[in-house]
């Protein structure tokens, strides 16, 4: 482990180096009547109120035109808070897919993209990437959240759609900036949280819960700043996959009776996945300032998860509980070490006169990653087979560099602002699965290659905007980003077959503009952007075994190709706001991941991607929020989003039998056509906050051609509605509890996998 993270020090430091000397920036901020104001006003759901002042730089505010924020006042008050991703749930169009405390597979749907469009959006936090650009998936592509506590999180901002040239093509989602807390004289926190979930589905029930302790603390000396924060979390999850079969095995009895999402049978012998997680992150920081308005600081992170999943079988035989021979039950019980690092190093100014600039490099590693699980179940009794195999991602890593620049004319409130930069990106994919005699060891020794998907990406771009306020309520941007990327050193080992990947490269050029009218207390937009999204390693040359699911790359992909929209109206009157956003994406070569049965009439699935011709996503976005409803204290949020997202011309097919025309007007898979979030917050006392919440989602297509007609099933994606609440008190200046319940309606949903039902939360958060 010391020996992989001195080699990351080393990338690390050569990337630095690389770009030590370029620039690179941002966008100005469209102002609601000037950048000032926006320093005295934050949004809850997309719309600004009162709150904490902005603590962001002024040259991360030019680089991200906010359209959505929430501040960590708001985040205490309403939300049941455990995982950092937790603290987003009711941003307007935001979908986090959490299935369990510690879910290290949260990823995040937006507007116009859902579920499996990892690599669609970007997540920073203090400017390092948070998001894992080396797959497009549910898996691996996660962000990494746990590299931010959730107590250090000062404010998160969104911007939508890809209209600032100084992000890559992945925003063409969102992009989502974590400031985290930095200290200016001794402080400290302790917060302990404990949820509870009574669950009940099928024949398991069990009663699942987690326990955090999370500790921070910090002071400034002089000019230099230290913190260091860290949790601690052992939780248990309900099943997250289940065994099923299109029969049930000959002699057994038990089992229940399905279908799957296609509506062929596919009966439920058992549950799996049941995970017990420990999982320990830690995060260092240390600052320093060069002058008052120039800043050094460097970040370690420290993440760690030991994980066992066990099952639970619902077959017997002759009385006795079986497996029945049934391979789900082996691989639904496997063990999984990871320790990963990471570290950022930056230098940054906040002059707010002429000139700004910041230099950022970053570099995170997968020094330990495995998971081993056996390869047979016994036909009868509860007996695995020793042998197996284990899936490794030691190795994988990624580093990235950036540098940004922007001139002022006139200062920080300048009527002309003009940005550019620079940005390099290094992604590495390691990904052998071996055989093993005896997958049950803690450190299995490993025989021949069973697969293996390995490669690299690398990006580089640059990039300039030019900001101009014509008149005192009119401002354009223009700006545009040139990118070169390209793929090698691809392998694929599938059994006794190898295969050496050609190498492929792309350069694009993407423009961006936007037109902000700010008439009195209106503001009026438009923006159009050009954005290209390149395939991720993992698309490229991931061979990755999901369940009784299958996924097979393509190294042949073309990026994905999308001319972006959007038109959006702002008014506040009085103590109300409202917010009225028309969008549209129109996507070539979308690369899309299709579905289809490894076998005729089996279980067994066989998950590829493709590029799509021709897609279109439009629609609609509507934010409302007022204070004082009625009553003094009384505030009310809310967004609904609806979506209409087609397929619009296609020359593969659509489903392993479907003719590609099958596909021709239908939805596209993953993303709901109705996404809603209310938040109801009440402060009797000003130290008593009482929320209620709620959040909504439509069904969803997971294939091309739309022939998972039946959502509400294991491996579907259910229509759903869950209703939060939350209490906190600040019992003192430096005393605080928080109860709540998630799910209070004890819905049962699936996303695929189940989701959590009724789970009640409480914490308590000591300060100084």
């Amino acid at each position: 482990m010391f020996r992989s993270a001195s080699l990351g020090r080393a990338i690390f430091a050569g990337t630095c180096f690389h770009l030590a000397g370029s620039l690179a920036s941002a966008q100005s901020q469209p102002p609601v009547k000037d950048s000032s104001a926006r320093d005295s006003v934050t949004s809850l759901l997309g719309l600004k109120i009162t709150a904490d002042r902005d603590t962001r730089s002024t040259l991360t505010k030019l680089t991200l035109p906010v359209t959505a924020s929430v501040t960590a006042q708001r985040v205490q008050e309403t939300i049941n808070l455990m995982d950092t991703q937790d603290a987003v749930k009711y941003l307007p169009s935001v979908f986090i897919r959490k299935r369990n405390n510690g879910d290290t597979q949260s990823v995040m749907g937006t507007r116009v993209w859902g579920v499996s469009s990892s690599a669609r959006s970007l997540i920073f936090a203090d400017g390092v990437p948070l998001s894992a650009l080396i797959a497009n998936n549910n898996t691996i592509g996660g962000p990494r959240w746990g590299l931010v506590a959730p107590e250090t999180i000062e404010r998160v901002d969104m911007m939508y759609g890809p209209f600032s040239a100084a992000y890559a093509g992945n925003s063409m989602g969102a992009v989502m900036e974590i400031t985290t807390r930095s200290p200016e004289k001794l402080e400290g926190s302790l917060t302990q949280t404990q949820t509870v979930m009574p669950f009940d589905l099928y024949a398991t029930r069990q009663t699942y819960g987690t326990s955090q302790t999370s500790a921070r603390v910090g002071n400034r000396f002089g000019k230099l700043t230290v913190s260091v924060s860290g949790n601690y979390q052992d939780s248990k999850s309900q099943p997250l996959t289940y065994v099923t079969s299109a029969t049930f095995p000959t002699g057994t009895t038990g089992g229940f009776p399905a279908t799957n999402k296609l509506n062929a049978p596919a009966n439920v012998l058992g549950a799996t996945g049941l995970l017990h997680t420990q999982m320990l992150n830690a995060t260092g920081r240390v600052a320093y300032d060069i002058t008052p308005s120039v800043r050094a600081a460097y970040t370690y992170g420290f993440w760690q998860n030991d994980a066992d999943a066990a099952t639970d079988t619902y077959l017997q035989r002759a009385g006795a509980p079986t497996y029945a021979g049934q391979s789900g039950f082996a691989s639904g019980t496997y063990g999984l070490l990871q320790q990963h690092t990471s570290q950022s190093l930056s230098i940054r100014s906040d002059t707010k006169r002429d000139w700004d600039f910041e230099v950022v490099g970053t570099a995170y590693n997968m020094d330990i990653d495995r998971q081993r699980f056996s390869s047979s179940a016994a036909t009868t009794g509860l007996t695995l087979g020793n042998a197996g195999r284990v899936a490794v991602l030691s190795g994988t890593g990624w580093q990235t560099a950036d540098a940004k620049a922007a001139w002022h004319r006139g200062g920080a409130l300048a009527s002309h602002t003009v940005s550019f930069g620079a940005h390099v990106d290094r992604y590495t994919l390691v990904n052998p699965t071996f055989n093993t005699t005896d997958w049950t060891a803690s450190n299995p020794v490993t025989t021949t290659v069973a697969s293996r998907g390995d490669g690299k990406t690398q990006t580089s771009a640059l990039w300039a905007q030019d900001s101009w306020r014509i008149t005192p309520t009119v401002r354009l941007t223009v700006g545009g980003r040139y990118e070169q990327w390209k793929g090698y050193d691809g392998l694929n080992v599938n059994g006794s077959t190898t295969v050496v990947q050609r190498t492929v490269d792309a350069a694009r050029f993407s423009p961006k503009g936007t037109l902000v009218w700010t008439p009195s207390d209106w503001q009026l937009s438009a923006s159009v952007g050009k954005a290209y999204r390149f395939a991720t390693a993992a698309e490229l040359y991931q061979l990755v075994t999901t369940g009784a699911t299958f996924t097979s790359p393509d190294p042949t992909l073309k990026p994905d190709n999308v001319l972006a929209t959007e038109l959006r109206v702002e008014r506040a009157f009085g103590k109300s706001r409202v917010q009225l956003s028309l969008f549209n994406d129109d996507v070539h070569d979308a690369i899309i991941s299709q579905f289809k049965p490894l076998v005729a009439g089996s279980n067994t699935f066989f998950s590829y991607l493709s590029n799509v011709d021709h897609v279109r996503a439009r629609g609609a976005e509507l934010v409302l929020s007022e204070r004082d409803v009625l009553i003094p204290g009384l505030e009310l949020s809310g967004s609904a989003t609806y979506l209409d997202a087609r397929t619009l011309a296609t020359s593969g097919r659509a489903s392993a039998t479907a003719p590609a025309n099958a596909a021709i007007g239908k939805r596209l898979p993953n993303i709901p056509d109705w996404r809603a979030h209310f938040v109801a917050t009440y402060r009797p006392v000003s130290r008593l906050a009482i929320s209620a919440g709620g959040r909504y989602s439509g069904a969803l297509p997971t294939t091309l051609d739309n022939a998972d007609v039946n959502p509400n099933v294991y491996q579907g994606f259910s229509a759903w509605f869950v209703a939060d609440a939350h209490v906190n008190y600040r019992i003192s200046d430096h005393l605080n509890a928080s109860l709540g319940a998630d799910n209070l309606l004890n819905r049962t949903y699936f996303l695929f996998h189940p989701f959590p039902q009724r789970t009640f939360s409480s914490s308590l958060k000591v300060s100084f």
